[in-house]
């Protein structure tokens, strides 16, 4: 197994439900530059999701505590920041998408500096499954219902403005395609504005599903599609993110289509 596959295979391996997103409203920087098309309404379309670039890992926490220490002080600095356990037992933070290697690794240096890290590794794109295994997007998108499933039972919070603890629906969409490697937007609408549409009878494991929710008629929440009827979502402030039926009634008059990105 070449080294590249065998970091992936032990990163998804020993990732567990206990990544928490942290957020920020800093400007995100692709490693390639979106695909776009026109609708016959002139309405821009982004049809392929950019690769993440370079992203900045730093920590090996053995208390988790210290790890979501450290994600809440980059997240005030406006770096979007995770944390997961992984190799080791090991509870490790990753934040930034850097178009080069030397802006990540100039971007970590000078926080190193200012002493908000220290010891830190680029971890480079070439490493995520997206890119690892995009001639096999069956194995891709195996890979991103796996990461879905993971986040069952992590509690839902609505926003990702301030630190806190969880996720929203769009938020929690988000990781999962930043995850194997995938720079995917921050909000349901601009996701729904995403992909390729895709009819309900057409949908495969690791699309999305979005529904009208709210008074705009726009996308207002969405879920990632497992396949045989069942999406992961996070369904309401104070519950936990569940696996629920896309046929069930309350869906069924809510669902406004699906996209697929793979």
């Amino acid at each position: 197994m070449n080294s590249l596959l065998r970091n992936s295979f032990l990163f998804f391996s020993w990732f567990v439900p206990v990544l928490f997103f942290l957020g920020g409203c800093a400007a995100h920087h692709s490693a390639k530059p979106p695909v776009l098309s026109h609708s016959q309404s002139g309405q821009v379309f982004q049809q392929r999701l950019p690769f993440m670039g370079y992203t900045i890992q730093v920590g090996a926490f053995a208390d988790p505590k210290n790890a979501f220490r450290l994600a809440t002080r980059l997240s005030f600095l406006g770096l979007p920041a995770y944390y997961f356990r992984g190799e080791g037992n090991l509870y490790r933070v990753r934040f930034g998408n850097y178009q080069s290697y030397n802006l990540a690794y100039d971007s970590a240096s000078r926080l190193k500096k200012e002493m908000i890290i220290e010891v830190f590794i680029v971890v480079r794109p070439e490493s995520y499954p997206a890119v690892l295994y995009q001639d096999t997007p069956d194995r891709l998108r195996e890979h991103g219902v796996a990461i879905a499933r993971q986040f069952v039972g992590v509690p839902y919070r609505w926003g990702d403005s301030s630190p806190v603890l969880g996720f929203d629906c769009s938020g929690l969409a988000m990781m999962v395609y930043q995850l194997i490697g995938l720079d995917m937007p921050r909000v349901s609408r601009d996701q729904f504005r995403s992909g390729r549409s895709v009819s309900q009878g057409q949908l495969r494991p690791g699309d999305l599903v979005f529904f009208r929710t709210d008074s705009s008629g726009q996308a207002s929440h969405v879920g990632v599609y497992l396949g045989s009827d069942q999406f992961i979502h996070a369904p309401s402030s104070g519950k936990t993110v569940i696996q629920s039926k896309l046929s069930a009634a309350y869906f069924q008059k809510r669902f406004l289509g699906g996209r697929s990105y793979l």
